[in-house]
């Protein structure tokens, strides 16, 4: 077994409590912090693909029956896990570097939640048992609220309070439609039950099943923000900290491929699973760009585009061919960096002006060209322009309609990028282009050394994967190839 596998959810998770117990100590906290912000990406990359069997449990075979089956809680590692771990691990060692730059005195139960909330999402990447995905989905969910709750930006407990009131719904019926598979099938491990289906354990068309199907399937949307979800879901990134909405945002996307992998490979069989995920991914992309188009608060629009995005995801997928499962899972990724930048250098013009409504912003250009700058290649790279990551992954969605005989979704797609492009312009304009309003004062306070090192990051992979889009989409190959 890889003993580096379990450390990836050990080391935070036990950062997390270190850092809670000595929250006092200042310094220390913020030393160990630092610390193990630089460990979590490097983990990722010298860990040796494979199977971890907690307990020291590997499969059985019932000599009754001759089915294999995993009576441990079983992580898997391979190269998808890999890629998307170790760009997360980056995001969470920059978000840290933010927070750590911006505070004198850190927050130890602040810090708790970020490294806790990064333990649950990397178990949630790892694990092939779906009920071990729900607990650490939970631990993730109060997490978020933890960090909305402990920002400085108004209404943020409503927000905060609004998703835990969500989430008494959402998460019951999520833990519901897993008991009934755990009924069904007498396992919670997802390779258990594929097996079970293919052994006829049930019949596809059973109404038992295709009741925990639903259940299974509006756990997923309450999970990943889509409708009916999408409006709280924006509005828990608007009410964050700019860096923590970047992680929170990151927490949803691995949040919802995690999930979304361990549904298709359940359910891919029935038909109206396919469909349920299309027309639910249409209405995200849809009303979440329909939304951004008339607001007036930038974060909220950023919020409302980051909620839209995630409906590449879900097309991709749904479309359920190889090149669409690549491209929405490559898409997920871009998501994650796109979007972080967004929200990290956007974020730091709302701390400089103390303002979030574009009618009261402009003539930024002058004071902060550099940002700027990044930021319209960050844009760019949310609504498909060469020769950027974005533009790679939703080219290859595009292609793969095509090649799946729904030319109608190329058209979908395409016109969503076109009205990303325009969202992204309207705030680009009013905030740098536009003339200064009179009422604004701008102090020529410098944007921190921490902000502008972390969108230079961001910005360079957008770049890397835009030019060399193979690194990603070989490594989700592997996958996407055991998925069908």
């Amino acid at each position: 077994m890889n003993e580096f596998i379990p450390l990836m959810v050990i080391i935070p998770l036990a950062s997390a409590l270190l850092i809670y117990l000595f929250s006092g100590k200042n310094n220390l906290i913020k030393a160990f912090a630092a610390i193990v912000a630089i460990v979590i990406p490097i983990i990722p990359l010298i860990a040796n693909y494979g199977m971890h069997y907690f307990g020291g449990h590997p499969p059985m075979v019932n000599n009754l029956t001759g089915v294999l089956y995993h009576p441990a809680i079983v992580y898997s590692f391979g190269s998808m896990q890999q890629l998307f771990l170790t760009v997360f691990g980056i995001l969470v060692f920059l978000v840290v570097l933010i927070y750590l730059n911006k505070y004198k005195k850190a927050s130890g139960p602040y810090l708790f939640l970020i490294f806790m909330g990064t333990a649950a999402i990397t178990a949630l990447m790892l694990s092939q048992d779906i009920f071990h995905m729900y607990v650490f989905f939970e631990i993730a969910a109060i997490a978020q609220v933890g960090i909305v709750a402990a920002s400085t930006i108004k209404n943020r407990y409503e927000t905060a309070l609004k998703y835990m009131m969500i989430g008494s719904i959402g998460g019951p019926i999520l833990l519901l439609g897993i008991g009934f598979l755990l009924a069904i099938f007498g396992s919670v491990n997802i390779t258990d039950i594929v097996q079970g289906l293919s052994n006829s354990v049930i019949s596809l068309s059973s109404p038992i099943f295709l009741i925990t199907c639903g259940m299974l399937f509006f756990g997923w949307l309450y999970v990943s923000g889509l409708p009916p979800f999408h409006t709280i879901k924006s509005s828990v990134y608007s009410t964050a900290e700019p860096h923590a909405a970047a992680l929170l945002q990151a927490f949803s996307v691995l949040t919802m491929v995690s999930i979304l992998i361990a549904l298709f490979r359940i359910f891919s069989p029935l038909k109206i699973f396919e469909i349920l995920l299309i027309v639910f991914s249409l209405l995200a992309l849809i009303l979440s760009i329909s939304m951004a188009l008339v607001q007036t608060d930038f974060k909220k629009m950023i919020g409302f585009l980051a909620v839209g995005e995630l409906g590449f995801i879900g097309l991709g997928i749904g479309l359920g061919t190889e090149l669409a499962i690549t491209a929405g899972l490559f898409q997920a990724l871009n998501e994650i960096i796109v979007t972080a930048l967004l929200f990290i250098g956007f974020g730091a013009i709302a701390d400089i002006t103390k303002k979030t409504d574009i009618r009261q912003i402009g003539g930024l250009i002058g004071h902060y060209p550099k940002l700027g700058i990044m930021m319209l290649i960050g844009g760019l790279a949310m609504a498909g322009v060469p020769p950027l990551n974005g533009f790679q992954s939703k080219l290859m969605l595009v292609q793969a309609s095509l090649d799946a005989g729904f030319p109608e979704l190329s058209v979908i797609t395409i016109l969503i990028s076109i009205a990303t492009f325009t969202a992204f312009v309207k705030i680009f304009h009013s905030m740098f282009l536009k003339s200064k309003p009179n009422a604004l004062e701008i102090s020529n306070e410098k944007i921190p050394k921490s902000t502008m090192f972390a969108v230079s990051i961001l910005l360079l992979l957008c770049i890397i994967f835009g030019l060399f889009p193979s690194i990603a989409t070989n490594a989700i190959s592997g996958l996407v190839g055991g998925l069908l």
